[in-house]
């Protein structure tokens, strides 16, 4: 039964309305109008209630102020007081909120990075290179995934964003033309370094492998091999990467005086489903490639794939070699001959240079292009025996 707090009578008490969503009372006998303070058990946690400060010092009897200075280790307070407090946010489950406190000082220590897929070890190899570097830095990667979609791209800067990140890191994905979204970072200081997929004429940090090299290596070990009709079947057109392997496919060929052939180059994109289709218009040429040097290693091994379907024998009818060393490599047919990229060191390597520039190193103040060599791994898809060579 209620009571009246000012004359603790509770038998002439009436409805008088609400008052803040709270009934309201009025004792009959002394006119007084009150309401009734909400009870809540002391230690009841109501839906995903997460312990604050607060709590705390509701628990403990002291002032916010005591138990934000008992947390953050500061001096001038008692000791017994401070281990009671400590306890009790043991007891609590108390955990700080980091992205609160950081925001004060206007970083949030976060990183993003944004990869294009998850479907090769590729780009998780660079993402546990980047981590690596940035977590004895003190600071966390937010990892997104474009799924080779601009529209997914932008959808993830855009989260990157909203969650207040110091810095990003990215890889385009094949459909990206415009770059507006990336655009958004540098109106806001935020800096950016692109690594592996990249566009030639922006002005930016870039972490690169050696592409040229490792095609022009590719396509010079099918020529050492007695291979002279090679075609190459390649990335996008707007990507630096694929301009860079292209033009190591054509100097190997100029250096070896071997012709130039239009039929024999085609521009595709990064999909299996592409490359199956630009594999078989290849093989289905009235005079066919004795060799094809694939953009990487996933189109690759749906050329090994489609010839295996179509009773061409590997290396012997058709050369091929791959890029990007991907783990399966080594284990289709008699292994796939590949360039292998420094993963694990582009991912260090763009965590270092993203560290430097939020930290105002001199690199901030102009476009930096790192550049990491590649290394030719040669197995069964392109090893001609000396019988066999067509020198």
């Amino acid at each position: 039964m209620e009571i009246c707090p000012k004359c603790s009578q509770g038998t002439s008490l009436m409805k008088a309305g609400f008052i803040r969503g709270k009934q309201r009372f009025r004792c009959k006998d002394c006119s007084y109008y009150f309401t009734l303070p909400t009870a809540h058990p002391k230690n009841e946690r109501r839906g995903r209630h997460q312990t604050t400060i607060i709590d705390i010092a509701q628990e403990l009897g002291v002032s916010n102020s005591t138990v934000s200075r008992a947390l953050h280790d500061h001096p001038d307070i008692n000791l017994d007081t401070k281990k009671a407090i400590l306890a009790k946010a043991q007891e609590l489950d108390y955990q700080p909120n980091q992205l609160a406190h950081n925001l004060v000082k206007s970083r949030t220590n976060t990183v993003g990075i944004v990869v294009p897929e998850f479907l090769t070890q590729f780009f998780p190899n660079i993402i546990v290179g980047a981590q690596r570097v940035l977590r004895q830095a003190g600071y966390n990667l937010m990892i997104m995934q474009s799924g080779e979609s601009y529209e997914n791209e932008v959808a993830n800067t855009r989260t990157l964003l909203a969650n207040r990140v110091d810095g990003l890191i990215v890889s385009m994905s094949h459909e990206t033309n415009n770059y507006d979204h990336f655009l958004a970072f540098e109106k806001r200081n935020i800096p950016i370094v692109y690594f592996n997929r990249v566009i030639e004429g922006l002005g930016t940090h870039k972490v690169v492998a050696n592409d040229y090299q490792g095609a022009f290596l590719a396509v010079e070990h099918l020529i050492q091999n007695g291979y002279r009709r090679i075609a190459h079947l390649g990335g996008p057109p707007n990507l630096l990467i694929s301009k860079e392997r292209k033009r190591g496919y054509l100097e190997a060929l100029t250096k070896y005086d071997l012709p130039l052939l239009p039929e024999l180059v085609i521009n595709g994109d990064f999909t299996s489903q592409k490359a199956a289709i630009y594999a078989r218009h290849l093989l289905d040429l009235p005079e066919p490639p004795d060799a094809i040097f694939a953009v990487n290693d996933p189109t690759a091994i749906e050329i090994l794939t489609l010839a295996k379907a179509k009773g061409i024998r590997i290396p012997e009818e058709l050369g091929v070699v791959g890029f990007s060393d991907d783990p399966i490599a080594a284990h289709i047919g008699k292994g796939l001959t590949t360039v292998k990229q420094p993963t694990d060191q582009i991912g260090e390597a763009a965590a270092v240079m993203i560290l430097g520039i939020m930290r105002g190193e001199e690199l901030a103040f102009a476009p930096e292009t790192m550049v990491l060599e590649t290394e030719l791994v040669v197995r069964g898809s392109s090893i001609l025996n000396v019988e066999q060579r067509r020198d």
